[in-house]
């Protein structure tokens, strides 16, 4: 059972506020020095990445889920330098990643539970695809699609994004672990912020191996899902919702993107889908879904919605990600509300969540 049906999640108005609390102590902290060291400690991040891959990678948390150890045991365990291993979780520890004791010995904290590969919410899928030498590659060529406004990937590796992690399953494997680590993490957020049971026939369009829909389901006793995906046989969406206790209520129909979709449903879920594409192909994709989608139906985009002026978001960061990658973008309401008129709908609200990503309500026209 989807572990989204019984988790409690704050209210979006409490994360939002503690968040906001949170960014004007980082402001503080950063004026107490002198901006150029609060810029060297920005710009150090990625070796602290690297840092965080290597212990995900060698599956350090997960060597210590019984207890403390010294590390030189970690290191036999691992097949890792005793001394090397030391120093690493030395630096790991000194930000609460791991912890060491009196003894020199090393133990778990709860940022490091969250390397554990057999944790619920596990991060560890994330820490490893962010240390990826792929992705560093990509990322070290950001200057070109800052400088072109289009995406380096497909000049690099001589294909679009796509097809590249079709094409190297190794690695595709790794990027898809890590984007459902996050993706895993939306679930409970999105469930707990919006009413999905005033919906008869929810359509997931492009929703993979069906993970929000089933936690939907079980929610929406009443509603029926029908999941739209052309991977979501291979990718074992019969098993997720059959775990969830919702086969009996859920159809798994193939179809693409940019394929007609199944009419008839009054409610259409996107969940970062339209981020990953430029205006005109996003356009392809709705402009399908008013062809299928009732009168007075729904159609619902869960994506990372950024906000307006110098606040932080994760959007921001993942927007440059789909410029790089494939020349998407997170859109503001002011985008969407333009970008949906375009394709026949309405915008009516944007609903926060108690995670980064909102959901974008919109109406046909």
């Amino acid at each position: 059972m989807p572990a989204s049906r019984t988790a409690k999640v704050p209210p979006a108005r409490v994360v939002r506020a503690v968040e906001g609390a949170r960014a004007r102590l980082q402001r503080l902290s950063q004026l107490m020095v002198p901006a150029p060291l609060a810029l060297l400690e920005l710009a150090q991040g990625s070796m602290m990445t690297q840092a965080i891959y290597v212990a995900a990678e060698l599956r350090v948390a997960d060597v210590l889920r019984d207890g403390p150890l010294s590390a030189e045991e970690i290191a036999r365990k691992v097949n890792a330098n005793p001394e090397a291993v030391y120093r690493l979780l030395r630096l790991l520890a000194s930000y609460s990643i791991f912890a060491e004791l009196s003894d020199r010995r090393f133990k778990l904290t709860p940022m490091a539970e969250a390397l554990r590969s057999d944790t619920p919410n596990s991060m560890r899928g994330m820490a490893v695809l962010m240390g990826h030498p792929i992705h560093w590659e990509d990322w070290g060529h950001l200057v070109d699609s800052v400088r072109t406004g289009e995406p380096s990937l497909p000049k690099l590796r001589g294909m679009g994004a796509f097809e590249y992690l079709e094409s190297n399953p190794e690695y595709g494997a790794v990027f898809y672990q890590g984007v459902t680590n996050l993706s895993d993490l939306e679930t409970a957020p999105i469930l707990a912020a919006y009413d999905f049971s005033r919906y008869h026939t929810i359509v997931d369009v492009g929703g993979g191996r069906g993970a929000l829909l089933a936690g939907i389901l079980q929610r929406s006793t009443n509603s029926r899902g029908i999941l739209f995906d052309s991977r979501a046989v291979n990718s074992g969406a019969e098993a997720v919702m059959a775990d969830a206790g919702v086969a009996d209520r859920c159809t798994i129909e193939s179809g693409g993107l940019f394929d007609p979709v199944t009419p008839g449903g009054d409610a259409y879920v996107l969940k970062h889908i339209v981020h990953d594409w430029p205006d005109s192909k996003t356009l392809e994709i709705l402009k399908n879904v008013r062809d299928a989608i009732s009168a007075d139906g729904r159609l619902l985009l869960i994506e990372f919605v950024p906000t307006e002026g110098n606040a932080q978001h994760p959007g921001k960061l993942v927007d440059l990600w789909l410029m790089l990658l494939v020349g998407g973008k997170e859109r503001t309401p002011a985008q969407y509300s333009e970008l949906l008129a375009s394709a026949g709908f309405r915008l009516d609200r944007v609903v926060q969540t108690a995670s980064p990503v909102s959901i974008v309500e919109a109406r046909p026209t």
